[in-house]
């Protein structure tokens, strides 16, 4: 896996992603304006597009390919938009920057910024329906609903989301933070991978070793999150750094200490590529960006 060309992998499936995400969003002088114009402001922002490359990435670990999973690759990030938009408005972490850029509430206020947040989310699920055109079993499409709604619903990222809230200001338990990092950021990152493979046809044991990869990676990821929010910067993160610690949120660095947390996201990307060894090639893609998660720095 060592050898895998991330670079050349990631800026080809961003820009597949990037050019299908201006397909399936209304433009934006489509009757409302102003409505469209902040649902692409936030989307086409760039950001990594981690999510829908998980999609693409678990369809092609069981033999799949790109164009079979992109309805549902979009959809995939077009909830993480939505949740982040809803994530900097004013009620929750009141944050005035995203992906280096003013957060859509203060762009376009909070009315709009809410809307279009529900926007997004309601044309997600339009797009994963409109996947049943390019697979072969129509059941994974029903599959695929459920899945995604379950990780981004109270079961997932929003049950995630009311625990951290409820947190803030409190002494937590390590089973506590665990919880809030499972549902609220590594939910959606498996549901990426399982409807991706889902999709494409793999059997469930195919299925069952990528979720338990996707959620290695998701609480991987959202553990290098909060070391980052502890030592990055506006510039690097592009957003507010060092809100976790002014709002008592509950982070690994604040319960565990940061070197233990650096540990702790090692040993889960090494389980991620422990749990792909079954897939051969088609899992380097997903080996190099268990890597990419614990050494970026935004």
């Amino acid at each position: 896996m060592s050898g895998f060309d991330l670079p050349a992998y990631l800026t080809a499936r961003r820009a597949l992603v990037d050019a299908a995400l201006e397909r399936v969003l209304p433009p934006e002088d489509a009757p409302p304006p102003t409505v469209h114009r902040a649902m692409r402001y936030s989307v086409m922002a760039g950001g990594k597009r981690l999510r829908p490359i998980l999609v693409i990435a678990g369809a092609e670990a069981v033999g799949g390919a790109a164009a079979e999973v992109m309805p549902t690759a979009c959809a995939l990030e077009l909830i993480h938009t939505y949740s982040l938009i809803h994530d900097d408005l004013p009620a929750m972490d009141d944050d005035d920057y995203r992906r280096g850029r003013l957060t859509s509430h203060k762009v376009f206020g909070e009315a709009i910024a809410i809307l279009a947040g529900d926007a997004l989310l309601t044309l997600a699920f339009r797009l994963v329906a409109d996947n049943a055109a390019s697979v072969k079993d129509p059941r994974a499409v029903g599959d695929a609903v459920a899945e995604i709604a379950d990780a981004a619903g109270t079961a997932g990222m929003v049950g995630g989301q009311v625990v951290d809230i409820e947190s803030e200001g409190k002494a937590v338990s390590a089973g506590t933070l665990e919880y809030i990092h499972l549902h609220k950021t590594a939910a959606l990152i498996r549901a990426s991978l399982r409807v991706g493979a889902r999709l494409a046809g793999g059997d469930a044991a195919a299925v069952a070793a990528l979720s338990e990869a996707g959620r290695d990676l998701g609480l991987a990821f959202q553990i290098v999150d909060d070391i980052l929010d502890v030592e990055g910067s506006l510039e690097q993160l592009g957003k507010t750094a060092g809100k976790d610690q002014r709002q008592r949120k509950a982070t690994y660095p604040a319960l565990h200490g940061l070197e233990a947390s650096r540990r702790e996201a090692r040993r889960l990307v090494e389980r991620v590529k422990t749990r792909l060894a079954g897939f051969g090639e088609r899992g380097a893609p997903l080996g190099a960006l268990a890597d990419y998660v614990f050494e970026r720095k935004n």
